[in-house]
């Protein structure tokens, strides 16, 4: 049969049109959706842009503030954030904040709306945290990527609001830094007592040093501060820091080196990571690990509390790999105990010991603790003069011990009973 005569036969075959028309239906389809789709990703990647901020980054939990800002009250699919903030009289108030949920959501920002996604992988979790991970992602219109530029600076700054005036201190869990309790009110540098000039000293240096970054880099000088307090116990050294760190307007970063599980490695990571404007602070940095001299008696009461090394330690303090831009304090009870070359400049830049009470001291804190009493200067000298002429070493600690059990007497009564000060 001749090819024409055969296609006119099947032209005429009514099963064959309609296969070749369902055919042809299904092709157009098929590419409309293969078009639609590529078109769609097209127009995404160049007319859209999209910001994902994970749950790791510093960043998350200011966007998260944001968006509650701008999206819960618009939403009815909510999640709840339950945080406490501790009031000026120590009382904990509980305050519940709704966020947008897991989903999608769109909010309006200056006349642009941005499509908001938070998502949850039930089967990954964040290993720090203990928690899934999240993230959320940002989709809006345009290529201006400023937009997101002024979306995370306007969430820093909402977040930096809220704990506006208050003193925050962190404490390591795994290699990254958190908040450790309640946002505290900054205690006044002026509530701790401690001898003639030494605040006023320490406090000096340390704004100094803040305040002429470039004088150490065009000398080629490592730009960091390490102080160590030393002293018996009790008399004002881990009070007198986080009072100066309110001062400061900083954060103060706990590091327990007799922690379990703590090595050199995170150590160095540890100190080179820690949160911008804050202070490190080391407390009982004999208590860590013995001198290289020390005896094998004192060197094995303190074996096995920690991985870090003494080496270690050095090279975190002032190392090759070592930080920059960083305040550090180390507070002890034994500056004996200390290897001379932790203590040496460079690592240590000034010292300052925060002994028992001289008698300045003595009478200044009883004129900041009853500051309602008649005469009170009279009171204080004469107070001060008499727990100085007994001799007796007295701690800053067991002074204020003493005036708040006796808060409410009359000041003969503090000055007559003054051997409760030992006995506190």
């Amino acid at each position: 049969m001749p090819l024409n005569d055969l296609l006119s036969t099947l032209g005429d075959n009514p099963y064959f049109g309609a296969g070749f028309g369902l055919f042809g239906l299904g092709l157009g389809a098929a590419v409309l959706r293969k078009g639609a789709s590529a078109g769609l990703v097209l127009f995404r990647r160049n007319f859209m842009m999209t910001l994902e901020v994970p749950c790791r980054d510093k960043s998350y939990q200011w966007v998260l503030l944001w968006v509650t800002q701008k999206a819960a009250k618009r939403t009815q699919h909510l999640s709840v954030e339950t945080t406490f903030e501790q009031m000026d009289t120590g009382r904990v108030n509980t305050t519940y904040h709704f966020l947008p949920s897991i989903g999608v959501h769109l909010i309006e920002y200056n006349g642009k709306y941005i499509q908001v996604t938070r998502t949850r992988e039930q089967q990954s979790l964040d290993l720090h945290a203990g928690v899934p991970w999240e993230n959320v992602v940002l989709t809006a219109f345009g290529t201006n990527k400023s937009l997101f530029t002024n979306i995370l600076e306007e969430a820093r700054q909402m977040a930096l609001k809220t704990l506006e005036g208050r003193t925050i201190v962190y404490t390591a869990l795994g290699s990254e830094w958190r908040p450790f309790g309640h946002p505290q009110k900054p205690r006044p540098l002026t509530s701790v007592v401690l001898d003639d000039g030494i605040s006023e000293r320490i406090l000096k240096d340390v704004q100094k040093f803040i305040s002429k970054p470039y004088w150490y880099i065009e000398r080629g000088i490592p730009y960091r501060r390490g102080y160590l307090l030393h002293g018996p116990p009790g008399c004002g050294k881990t009070s007198f820091i986080k009072a100066l760190a309110g001062e400061l307007q900083y954060g103060v970063c706990l590091l327990n080196l007799s922690e379990r599980g703590l090595t050199d490695d995170r150590l160095n990571y540890l100190m080179t990571a820690a949160p911008q404007n804050t202070i490190i602070l080391l407390e009982d940095i004999d208590a860590a690990f013995g001198g290289r001299h020390e005896s094998k008696q004192v060197t094995s009461a303190y074996d096995g509390l920690s991985r870090v090394t003494l080496s270690g330690l050095l090279n975190a303090l002032d190392g090759a790999a070592s930080s920059e831009a960083r305040i550090l304090f180390m507070t002890t009870n034994y500056i004996e105990r200390l290897d001379a070359a932790l203590i040496r400049p460079g690592r240590v830049d000034s010292k300052e010991y925060i002994g028992h009470c001289s008698q300045s001291q003595i009478e200044r804190m009883y004129n900041r603790f009853f500051l309602e009493n008649k005469d009170n200067e009279k009171y204080a000298k004469e107070f001060a003069e008499t727990v100085f002429k007994t001799g007796k070493p007295a701690s800053a600690a067991q002074i204020q011990g003493y005036f708040m059990l006796l808060e409410d007497s009359s000041p003969s009564e503090l000055i007559k009973n003054y051997n409760l000060i030992w006995d506190t």
